[in-house]
């Protein structure tokens, strides 16, 4: 019997590793003998693909397949041929096994190492700070709700007074066996036993407050300190803050992400903060000085005539505290001019005079102020 092994798994010669195991997995469960007891064709392909598995999943096989055609000297393909079935010498049978039986393999493994101590979760929060809170810094108190150690059995499951007994359902071994009829004949497999989760003991009677789960849910309040400076978006790591563990397992860490809310006047870039203030058409042909609010309070800013709109200056060292180091971001300040809408006649014939003696001719409606009523 001469069959190509590519086309037995349905793969191309090209297939990777990953891809031949994929194909060996699922033509496994389908042909496999237990789900197809009597049906001598799918014991036959289960065999097929077994031995068609074991020469591809082998690099040094696989290579020299792919250069003879066999791996044997005057063989048909397959390592020893069909006569040569050894289900001891099958590279690909754990793969299967994993996957129909689970446990520990067909031996049976050894023991199943019993569950030591386990940490808590880890817990998140969304912490909402004002603008004023970020740049500055602030305690902030939380209320919580989360797993602790139970106060009433002390971590131990069972109830006050009451002694902890062997579980009946493993005999203190925490471990259930069981055997299992398959085409390689009587397999052993061990799993962790569901009474005691491999403990081999558990209480005679379990704690009436968290009925043998050793943690209850209890509400705590904890008071954080903000850096200033911190950004929105940013995450704060407490460790040792989250829920506890269980047979003396530590807590988990508690996560905070920063939400910061907006602020009606300023806005923030990185530690820079942009602001903008508006001025008269006034102030910004004569210059003038004006008082500029900041995060640190107001600063007076110099104007010089000629001002444009649109503008910008910077005050230096204004800005948002670094939350490494002892400086500051700094303050931009964005000008606006405002233009008048309403004149009194007075100031009409004012702002004429000032187009005369600038040598300017407004032509119809065009002018400045043309449309502005008195």
């Amino acid at each position: 019997m001469n069959k190509d092994l590519y086309e037995i798994l349905g793969v191309s010669k090209s297939a990777t590793e990953a891809e031949i195991k994929q194909a060996y997995r699922k033509l496994a469960q389908k042909y496999h003998p237990d789900l197809n007891t009597g049906d001598e064709k799918s014991a036959e392909k289960f065999k097929e693909i077994n031995l068609a598995y074991e020469v591809l999943s082998d690099p040094k096989k696989r290579q020299q397949y792919d250069q003879f055609g066999s791996t044997t000297p005057g063989g048909d393909g397959f390592p020893g041929g069909f006569g040569g079935f050894d289900a001891s010498n099958m590279g690909g049978f754990a793969d299967i096994f994993e996957t129909f039986f689970g446990g520990s393999g067909p031996t049976g493994g050894g023991q199943t190492r019993k569950r030591g101590p386990i940490p808590g979760n880890d817990i998140e929060s969304i912490l909402k700070l004002s603008f004023e809170e970020a740049v500055f810094g602030a305690e902030k108190t939380l209320e919580l709700n989360k797993a602790e150690v139970c106060g009433h059995c002390a971590g131990q499951a069972n109830e006050p007074g009451t002694p902890i007994v062997t579980c009946t359902a493993c005999k203190g071994t925490g471990q259930i066996r069981s055997v299992r009829q398959t085409l390689l004949g009587n397999i052993q497999t061990v799993q962790t036993c569901s009474n005691c989760h491999g403990e081999g003991k558990i209480p005679e009677k379990k704690c009436s407050q968290c009925h043998g789960q050793m943690r209850t849910r209890q509400k705590s309040t904890l008071r954080v300190k903000i850096p200033a400076g911190i950004e929105n978006g940013a995450t704060i790591r407490l460790r040792d803050k989250g829920e506890a563990g269980i047979m003396g397992g530590h807590h988990g860490d508690l996560y905070l992400h920063i939400q910061i809310a907006p602020h009606p006047q300023f806005q923030r870039q990185n530690y820079d903060v942009y602001s903008a203030e508006s001025i008269h058409l006034l102030q910004s042909v004569l210059g003038d000085e004006i008082q500029i609010k900041t995060v640190h309070g107001p600063v007076k800013l110099s104007v010089p005539a000629g001002t444009q709109s649109d503008q910008v200056f910077k005050i230096k060292g204004h800005g948002i505290p670094h939350m490494k180091g002892q400086n500051k971001g700094d303050h931009y300040v964005k000008i606006r001019i405002d233009i008048p809408k309403k004149l009194s006649r007075k100031e009409k014939e004012l702002y004429q005079q000032l187009v005369q003696e600038s040598g300017l001719t407004l032509k119809g409606e065009g002018g400045l102020f043309s449309k502005l009523k008195l």
